[in-house]
């Protein structure tokens, strides 16, 4: 969806100050006219990667600038105000940068990789959380609200998978732009429970993503050493369901300016369309027994089914988690039972409704500790595959 006229002249009034609490730098002498790449003599940033966000830059001095953090269309929409740009710089002098935040607050702490991995920055948060400040090193880098992940790293990750498990990759369907949303089915393709793996329906959920790879890794481990995975039991893994999101730099959306996870139930999106597709192509002995889908939030929980959950569901429930919310060092979680609320849109409550079964959403916090969070989910998949025989019984 384009931004209205209104919305672009309120962009505007944000990015050069207008409204603000704080006073904007004073500008160089030339007019400052926001732009989707902005160089000096001496500096430059842009916004030409994959992951990067769809923002627009403006000069305020010869080493600062300021970026304007926009949603991807016209609010209402989740407050997860992504951004992502490169700088190059000549020098050893740092770079000023002040984010603002078009309808909404600083949420992610800005990261900083200038070639050795992913650091975390300083910044000064305007007291009303419109604004924050930063300085970066003299040279180049990339600045993100979280460690960028897009489409070649998910891509990258499954050819691993599949060649260490011997396991194929499917191409469900294409998004709007034309990318695949690709899949690994893990283990055998008779084995009649079928185990549902989503990630990546938020793009700037990253910490979900890390922990789900992880929690991949170990079951391609497993798989490994058992390619039977317990001879009943095979997975499909979606890691990247919103691969245009991740590209463009969304805060929430696919390109249909659509939360994708208010979409299952009408399927009005090609990425969940895919996937219900080759879910009613099973064959009649194959039955879906679980769904995860991993996402991120303020702290580390998991949403599990409430009063509506069966005896064998609760069985399940308490093989797997309950009792284990202080097991892991560095990441400790909460358990949040919620019913299903019909007609919602939500991947948790689409898959008890149709299938009766366990739905959870696996939520990381954004401040998790990354290694952490890794170990924990290796531990919890390892868990699974004996969770998982409550729910044959």
């Amino acid at each position: 969806m384009a931004m209205s006229t209104r919305y672009l002249l309120v962009a505007m009034a944000v990015m050069l100050g207008v409204g603000a609490q704080a006073q904007p730098p004073a500008p160089v002498a030339s007019a400052i006219v926001p732009a989707s790449e902005c160089r000096t003599a001496s500096a430059m940033i842009a916004f030409d990667f994959d992951g990067a966000s769809a923002s627009a830059c403006a000069i305020l001095g010869e080493r600062e600038f300021a970026v304007l953090v926009s949603p991807e269309h016209a609010p209402p929409i989740n407050p997860s105000p992504w951004y992502a740009f490169r700088y190059e710089s000549a020098g050893d002098a740092p770079v000023s940068i002040t984010l603002r935040y078009l309808g909404r607050k600083h949420r992610y702490a800005p990261k900083w990789n200038g070639g050795g991995g992913w650091r975390e920055l300083v910044a000064d948060v305007a007291d009303d959380g419109a604004a924050a400040s930063l300085n970066v090193p003299g040279g180049a880098g990339v600045v993100a609200a979280q460690e960028v992940i897009g489409p070649d790293d998910h891509a990258a990750v499954l050819r691993l998978w599949s060649a260490e498990a011997g396991a194929p990759i499917l191409n469900l369907g294409q998004s709007h732009d034309g990318r695949p949303v690709e899949a690994l089915r893990l283990g055998r393709a008779d084995a009649p429970k079928l185990v549902v793996l989503l990630g990546r329906q938020h793009p700037p959920e990253v910490t979900g993503a890390i922990a789900m790879q992880a929690f991949v890794d170990e079951l391609v481990g497993i798989a490994g050493r058992d390619p039977g995975l317990g001879a009943d039991t095979q997975f499909l893994i979606v890691p990247l369901i919103n691969p245009d999101g991740a590209a463009r730099g969304h805060w929430r959306a696919n390109r249909g300016s659509t939360d994708l996870n208010r979409d299952w139930g009408d399927f009005a999106q090609p990425e969940t369309r895919a996937v219900k597709a080759w879910l009613d192509a099973l064959t009649a002995h194959v039955r879906p027994v679980l769904m995860i889908d991993f996402h991120s939030t303020t702290r580390n929980l998991f949403y599990v089914q409430g009063d509506e959950a069966n005896a064998a569901q609760q069985r399940f429930l308490a093989a797997w988690l309950a009792g284990r919310e202080e097991d892991f060092a560095g990441y400790p979680f909460t358990i949040e039972p919620r019913n299903a609320n019909p007609g919602s849109g939500t991947a948790k409550n689409w898959f008890y409704a149709t299938y009766d079964i366990p739905a959870y959403t696996y939520e990381v916090a954004d401040t998790a500790d990354r290694s952490a969070a890794r170990r924990a989910a290796g531990d919890l998949a390892a868990s699974l595959i004996t969770a998982l025989e409550e729910l044959g019984r």
